[in-house]
């Protein structure tokens, strides 16, 4: 077999492979006989179909198949000879497929770059150093006291975190609007669920009250209504306070301790909010010690890497708009930059896992597992399907192997800590 290797850019090759064609008719005669003993034609026993009946009926077809096969098997074995390392799969160019005559073929293909990571020991890395404190606690518990209101009808004026139920329709230029009107709609004031201008107009009224309110719809509103004038009658029915639950063991239970009351509750909150603080510190760091081995090694990328990972995040949009048709598939111009970071931070960190020889820890990959069947009931059943699944097995020992490296470059890293608060952690980039 000949090889010759052209450069045709940074990272585009394109390859002639000549296989002689003793290779080729050889692969076809062998095809052909193994057809022989299991193929069925019409006035022969099975397995009794002399070879020359097959080559008249399926030697062109089988040849098409044994060309394609041969053009991938040596096209594998080419590029281990020309010690070559594909991004992707080659575009292949038939140049001679004549019978009789040595197969020859072009390949294109881009390889990997060629990388050696740098600066690691100059990452500079600031880590939030913060803890769970009672007042955040007290906090937390408040929040969940306002997931669980109950409200009592007064008669007095409306105010902030009261209910005001009411009809309102709303004109534009003295002409109804679609999606302006409604009947026995409820309101939480100062929620701002609504616009501040409603809102306001709707402070101070009583039940009974009937009343117009005036606003202008703001510029980046629905195209139909924005920038526009509007007025709304209003007709007040009932004003009701909030009443928020007491801090008792039925409040508790909830939220699921069913023993151990109150105290039980701000012990598992105060868990759940440490072990939520510890993800989002490890995110913080992770996001920094990621954008500097960025900054650190730019390297050119394989257009044919990037285009897949385009690809792919197109379609993850589209399931997640719930697109129907390919039609609604957004396009690709919006996902180009995190596809080449995603594909640079890949070919960078499988650089540090070879070099480096991180190894998989599967004792961490265990925990990963029992972590995710603790959220189920029956977590016997959830880990024996985590178990009985390859490719949920791979994805998660590929999430445990980054974590790994992540950790790797941490501890080469130049690392600070920076005081700060858990509101401030858990706000940041809200």
């Amino acid at each position: 077999m000949q090889v010759s290797v052209e450069s045709t850019g940074a990272l585009e090759r394109r390859m002639e492979v000549q296989v002689p064609a003793e290779r080729v008719e050889k692969a076809v005669d062998e095809r052909l006989q193994r057809m022989s003993r299991t193929v069925r034609l019409k006035g022969f026993r099975p397995g009794k179909v002399p070879v020359k009946v097959v080559r008249q009926q399926f030697g062109q077809q089988v040849r098409q198949e044994v060309l394609g096969d041969v053009m991938q098997s040596t096209f594998n074995e080419a590029v281990v000879q020309e010690k070559l390392t594909p991004a992707g799969g080659p575009r292949i160019e038939p140049i001679n497929l004549e019978q009789g005559s040595d197969l020859k073929y072009r390949a294109i293909f881009e390889v990997l770059p060629q990388i050696e990571v740098k600066g690691v020991e100059s990452l500079s890395v600031e880590r939030p150093a913060a803890t769970v404190s009672t007042g955040d606690v007290d906090a937390m518990i408040q929040n969940l006291r306002e997931q669980r209101p109950t409200y009592q009808v007064v008669e007095r004026e409306a105010r902030d975190t009261d209910r005001v139920t009411i009809d309102f329709e709303g004109t534009i230029d003295g002409t109804p609007f679609e999606g302006g009107k409604a009947e026995n709609y409820a309101i939480d004031l100062g929620a701002g669920r609504m616009l501040a201008d409603f809102e306001a107009g709707l402070r101070g009224a009583k039940a009974g009250d009937k009343k117009d309110i005036e606003l202008t719809f703001p510029e980046n509103y629905a195209a139909n209504l924005a920038g526009k004038q509007a007025k709304f009658a209003i007709t007040v029915h009932k004003v009701e306070e909030r009443q928020l639950p007491e801090l008792d063991d039925e409040f508790a239970k909830v939220y699921g301790v069913e023993e151990g009351g109150i105290e039980r509750l701000r012990s598992e909150v105060q868990e759940n909010m440490e072990r939520e603080l510890g993800e989002a510190i490890k995110a913080r760091v992770k996001k920094q010690i990621l954008d500097g081995l960025l900054a650190a090694n730019p390297i050119e990328l394989p257009k044919s890497m990037v285009d897949a990972q385009v690809r792919e995040l197109q379609l993850d949009a589209a399931r997640r708009m719930g697109a129907r048709d390919a039609s609604q598939v957004p396009p690709p111009e919006g996902f180009q930059d995190t596809a080449r970071r995603r594909v640079a931070l890949s070919l960078l960190i499988g650089e540090i896992i070879r070099t480096a020889n991180i190894q998989v820890d599967q004792a961490q990959v265990q925990t990963r597992f029992e972590e995710l069947a603790a959220q189920y009931p029956d977590q016997a059943q959830a880990m024996q399907q985590f178990r009985a699944n390859p490719q949920f097995r791979r994805q998660m020992e590929a999430a445990v192997l980054e974590d790994q490296v992540i950790d790797w470059l941490t501890q080469r890293a130049q690392v600070s800590d920076k005081p700060s608060t858990f509101k401030e952690i858990m706000n940041f980039g809200a």
